[in-house]
C-alpha cells in the first residue's frame, strides 16, 4: 500500500450545514492515497454523531474542540499532527470534484511551488469565486495601502474557462489550497490574531516574504457552498465568526502587522464584506419567527371579540 504524501485538514468556516456533503465529496472524488484530519469545531449534536460514525467507518482522525474556534485556530490544530510532505486545507463548506487533488499535486511538483490553489466556484450557477489575482502595496496620499485584484470574480465559469491557465499568482483562496508542509517551518503557524478576515492575504504575504511562490491550477476545481439561509443550530457559530469585535480586532492587527495606514482602502473593503455577512443571521431569524407572528388585523379582531 502506498504511503500517503498528503494530509487533508478540514476546518469549520462559518457554519456546519454542509458537513456531510463536503466530507462525502472528498471520499468520492479523491483517487490517490491521503490522510484526513477533521477538526470538529464544536459542531451541533447531530453533526457530531455523524462525524464520529464516519471517522470509525473511514478511519480518519477526528479532533473535537470543547468550544468554537476560529478557522485559523482550527487549521493550526490540524497542522500540528501533519507528517506528510504536503498538506491541504479545506473548509467544511466546500465540495471537491473529480481529480482535484491529483491536479494540485502535479502542479506543485512540476512548478516547485510552495502553494497551489484551485479554481473555486460558487453555488449552483458555477460562478467564479476565486481564480487567483494580484497584490500591490501603494502609497495613497502619503499613506501605505494594499490593493488586491481578484480575477474573473462572479464571471460564469464556462465563459472564462478557456482563459484560465496554470500560472503564478499572488492570491491563494483559503476555501482550499495545497502547500508544502515545509513552508510552515519558515513562516510559522497561521496567524491566529486574524479571527475572521484577511487570513488568506496574510498567509500569501508571509509566503512571499520568505521567497515562496504560489500557483493557480485550473484543472483543479472545487465548489464553495455559500450560506443563503442559516439553520438555527448554525447561528451561534456564524454570529461569532462575523462579530464586530473579531472583525475590528483582526483589521487593526492586519494594518499594524503590514504597516498599512489606519483605515486603509484595503481594510475598509474587508469591513464592508464582513458587514454583509453579519446581516444574514437577522434575515434568517426573521424568516424563522415569521410563522410565529400573529397577523395584526386578526389580532385586533380577536381582541375585540374577547372584549365584547
Amino acid at each position: 500500500m502506498l504511503h500517503p504524501k498528503v494530509t487533508i485538514i478540514v476546518v469549520p468556516n462559518q457554519c456546519f450545514n454542509y458537513t456531510q456533503e463536503s466530507l462525502e465529496s472528498i471520499y468520492k472524488y479523491t483517487n490517490i492515497p491521503f490522510k484526513l484530519i477533521y477538526i470538529d469545531g464544536y459542531t451541533p449534536k447531530h453533526q457530531q454523531q455523524y462525524l464520529e460514525k464516519q471517522s470509525q467507518l473511514k478511519g480518519f482522525r477526528l479532533i473535537r474542540t470543547d468550544k468554537y474556534v476560529s478557522p485559523n485556530q482550527a487549521r493550526n490544530i490540524g497542522l500540528k499532527h501533519v507528517d506528510t510532505k504536503y498538506v491541504v486545507f479545506l473548509n467544511n463548506d466546500v465540495v471537491v470534484t473529480t481529480g482535484w487533488l491529483n491536479s494540485l499535486i502535479e502542479c506543485i511538483q512540476e512548478t516547485n511551488a510552495s502553494v497551489v490553489t484551485p479554481v473555486c466556484l460558487q453555488g449552483e450557477k458555477q460562478l467564479i469565486h476565486s481564480a487567483g489575482g494580484s497584490l500591490e502595496f501603494k502609497y495613497k496620499n502619503g499613506n501605505l495601502d494594499l490593493f488586491d485584484k481578484r480575477l474573473f470574480i462572479n464571471d460564469c465559469f464556462d465563459k472564462v474557462k478557456p482563459l484560465l491557465q496554470r500560472k503564478s499568482t499572488q492570491i491563494a483562496d483559503f476555501n482550499c489550497f495545497l502547500a508544502r508542509t515545509s513552508i510552515f517551518s519558515k513562516i510559522g503557524y497561521l496567524d491566529e490574531n486574524l479571527m475572521n478576515c484577511a487570513q488568506d492575504i496574510d498567509f500569501c504575504l508571509s509566503v512571499f516574504a520568505v521567497g515562496g511562490t504560489i500557483y493557480i491550477e485550473p484543472q483543479s476545481i472545487v465548489n464553495y457552498l455559500p450560506v443563503t439561509e442559516l439553520k438555527l443550530s448554525d447561528t451561534p457559530y456564524y454570529m461569532l465568526v462575523w462579530n464586530y469585535v473579531w472583525k475590528r480586532r483582526s483589521v487593526n492587527y492586519f494594518q499594524e502587522k503590514w504597516g498599512l495606514a489606519k483605515d486603509a482602502t484595503f481594510t475598509m473593503n474587508i469591513l464592508e464584506k464582513v458587514n454583509q455577512h453579519s446581516n444574514l443571521p437577522f434575515q434568517s431569524l426573521k424568516e424563522f419567527i415569521k410563522p410565529l407572528l400573529v397577523d395584526e388585523d386578526n389580532f385586533i379582531n380577536s381582541a375585540s371579540l374577547k372584549g365584547s
